[in-house]
């Protein structure tokens, strides 16, 4: 039996790590051994164990509590901690998701100690340098023996840098193996998709109708860090929902709920409230995708919502410069408008009025998980 180090640290990778756990669990069972490790790099209960409840995860065998922290010191903790655990569990290999320090700190120490390293997400690029993700996703691939791509944008991004694509023996992080195998979280949005649906009642809740609300998410620190760029942001968000009658949906993020109140000037915190922009808390991903499912548009400068919109064949306006996911442009399904208010609802105006949105199939057949399950058991030797 292989026996496989599972790193995850934040909640976007607790939700892909679902994708796998569950294809080991339903048809690997007898040939993969999952071990769990969660570095404790997002730690509040609704960013981290409610996925892990709710998307059926198998409850982590470590929990590293390494919590917050500037880059080098978060890293550099999850590193010692994640190091003893690899001497200690001896894993034919360790699977990593995506680009968060979690991934960065387990690809460096496990390279360090000769163990093979699958990346799960590899091929992503913004070619940004200023933007943290883009160095951890760089090291891991290549530090990786296996590269699982979800995209052929991506496929085309490691031959550029000089990756042999699909080769068959002697893989090795000098020689790795490259495969495009479409996206897992495209599995997760079709699998739980029923699940969604059978949450309408919350929607209700919300006192809004399907197909007539905007979704709205902000996280990042380009976005939220600066409180004059998010009040303006706030501010062209209330100006759509007020001149279009539009509800929005704004689950929000714990960090941008602590700046809105203790660094947004009343008259916006005013403006906000009396706006039919509903403030909530953090969403579950099953209640996430509902909201996805049913928005008529979605506000975003989420990598993985920016995904899952078009999934769900919802036109999308990216808030941020630019995106590792470019086929979503290309596609013209969504806008990158940056902060700018006036990019911003000029980018609504121009998506609510197209009736001719193309969604071509970017993303695979919703059998990712299955393919790499099936791949590890080719490559890693025991």
């Amino acid at each position: 039996m292989i026996k496989i180090i599972t790193v995850i640290g934040a909640r976007p990778q607790i939700i892909k790590a679902s994708a796998i756990s569950r294809a080991i669990r339903n048809s690997f069972a007898s040939e993969i051994q999952e071990i769990i490790v969660h570095t404790g790099q997002h730690y509040d209960e609704t960013m981290s164990k409610v996925f892990f409840e709710e998307l059926n995860v198998p409850k982590e065998d470590f929990n590293l509590q390494v919590g917050s922290g500037s880059h080098a010191v978060q890293t550099a903790h999850m590193m010692i901690k994640l190091e003893e655990i690899f001497l200690t569990e001896k894993p034919h290999a360790i699977l990593l998701y995506g680009d968060t320090n979690s991934t960065l700190a387990a690809a460096v120490a496990a390279a360090k100690l000769h163990i093979p390293i699958i990346h799960v997400e590899g091929g992503v690029r913004s070619f940004n340098k200023k933007f943290p993700e883009e160095i951890n996703r760089l090291i891991c691939d290549h530090l990786s023996t296996l590269i699982f791509v979800p995209t052929l944008s991506g496929i085309e991004n490691m031959r550029n840098e000089g990756f042999k694509i699909d080769r068959k023996s002697q893989l090795t992080s000098d020689t790795p193996g490259v495969y495009h195998c479409g996206d897992i979280m495209y599995d997760n949005s079709l699998f739980f998709g029923e699940a969604a649906e059978r949450k309408i009642h919350w929607l209700n809740n919300l006192n809004v109708k399907a197909n007539e609300f905007a979704l709205l998410t902000m996280h990042r620190p380009s976005n939220v860090d600066d409180s004059r760029v998010l009040e303006e942001l706030l501010k062209a968000f209330v100006r759509i929902s007020d001149e279009q009658n539009l509800p929005f949906v704004f689950p929000v993020h714990p960090r941008t709920l602590k700046i809105i109140e203790s660094k947004i000037s009343l008259q916006t915190r005013t403006a906000l409230s009396k706006s039919k922009i509903r403030v909530i808390p953090p969403v579950s991903f099953v209640e996430m995708t509902l909201l996805e499912k049913k928005a008529n548009i979605i506000f975003t400068d989420s990598g993985g919502v920016q995904k899952e919109a078009y999934y769900f064949k919802k036109p999308c306006v990216i808030l941020l410069e630019e995106t590792p996911w470019q086929e979503l442009v290309e596609s013209g399904s969504a806008l990158l408008v940056g902060t700018s208010p006036e990019k911003i609802m000029n980018a609504y105006s121009y998506l609510s009025g197209k009736k001719d949105l193309q969604f071509p199939p970017l993303f695979g057949d919703g059998k990712a998980s299955e393919f790499i399950c099936d791949r590890i058991l080719e490559i890693v030797r025991v």
